[in-house]
């Protein structure tokens, strides 16, 4: 086993649109500021690996013209999960692991302003029983609310209170898209009101990974990601009780999350009632700071608020403000898949 850190991270000032920006020039700032941070040049880096949805741009391959933002000369190793860069971070943690590179550069990135995201996101759904039938993520979301309040495990007033709250972190946040007093807005499928539901935006993100003594070369004070593990619920909606989220539990469990208390969680929780799901399936309570960033709620760019809410934990360990940090990213329709991973501070780790 290898010591694994999160030595940098860089991200977009996440914005509604950016009709005037291309994939490439929404990366490229973000590349070479990740990069400055270390020092590294693009010949040093061991393994590239990206995260994006070709559903976004609306063509196949769509990755590939981003690489223009990496550069093509020198040759690099390269690789691209159609998912979350957080997922892209745990293939690239992995090729660490094997001893195959000892420094990775992983990004993610996504423009969802040019379509209309509650539709594409349907081509998530399973495609003979539930996508025929158009059920967008919205109403998806608001089904799951709906059998947490239920279930007596929230209300829409504390809902409200999480957005509030989300939104009230998020004034600290440099990048973040909404901020401040946000109003509940009107219901925008019952139960959830436009201010349960996150921001639609364009922005990327990206880390830099490296192993043991280089980490700390790099770095005053490595995020170490103490362990890490990615679950899967049941396609199906139907065989689901979507008031709970094993696979969270389960990740959370492989991951280490539940052997000492985390001062920090950043949760990818782009809807105000997937909050309240996650923190009872991490078992998550009231000494924890929960999406101190503002979290999804705040910022929601496809595919990198995941890779955001690992870059986020790390970012308050290089600072000093957290010892150990859990972060959390979703992909799917009400949290149908979960990673889990645990970071902690120098300190922690003598």
């Amino acid at each position: 086993m290898r010591d694994v850190a999160i030595v940098a991270f860089a991200q977009t000032a996440h914005r509604r649109r950016t009709d005037e920006l291309s994939e490439v020039d929404l990366l490229m700032p973000v590349l070479h500021e990740v990069l400055g941070a270390t020092g590294l040049k693009a010949n040093e880096i061991g393994f590239t690996c990206s995260g994006s949805a070709d559903y976004l741009a609306g063509r196949a391959f769509s990755f590939t013209m981003a690489l223009d933002g990496v550069g093509a000369h020198p040759p690099i190793s390269e690789s691209h999960v159609e998912m979350d860069g957080a997922w892209a971070l745990y293939e690239a943690w992995v090729k660490i692991m094997t001893g195959e590179a000892d420094t990775a550069l992983v990004y993610s990135y996504g423009k969802s302003s040019p379509g209309e995201v509650r539709d594409v996101l349907t081509r998530q759904l399973d495609p003979y029983y539930l996508a025929p039938l158009w059920p967008d993520s919205v109403s998806l979301a608001a089904l799951q609310a709906q059998a947490l309040i239920d279930a007596g495990d929230t209300d829409e007033a504390a809902l409200a209170s999480i957005a509030a709250r989300s939104r009230s972190d998020a004034t600290a946040n440099p990048y973040a898209q909404l901020t401040g007093d946000v109003p509940a807005g009107d219901h925008l499928v019952h139960p959830l009101r436009t201010g349960d539901c996150p921001p639609i935006g364009d922005g990327a993100a990206a880390v830099v990974l490296a192993a043991g003594d280089t980490a700390r070369a790099l770095c005053v004070r490595p995020a170490w990601i103490r362990g890490i593990d990615h679950r899967i619920e049941a396609h199906s909606l139907g065989v689901r009780d979507l008031t709970d989220s094993p696979s969270t539990r389960l990740a959370a469990q492989h991951a280490g999350a539940f052997e000492r208390p985390v001062d920090t969680a950043e949760l990818h929780a782009p809807f105000t009632s997937q909050e309240v799901v996650l923190r009872k399936a991490l078992g998550l309570g009231g000494d924890t700071r929960i999406n101190p960033s503002g979290g999804a709620l705040a910022a929601n760019p496809i595919m990198a608020a995941g890779l955001i809410r690992l870059g986020e934990a790390a970012a308050r360990i290089h600072r000093g403000e957290s010892d150990r940090a859990l972060a959390h990213a979703t992909s799917g329709p009400c949290l149908q898949q979960n990673l889990v991973a645990v970071l902690e501070g120098e300190s922690a780790h003598a």
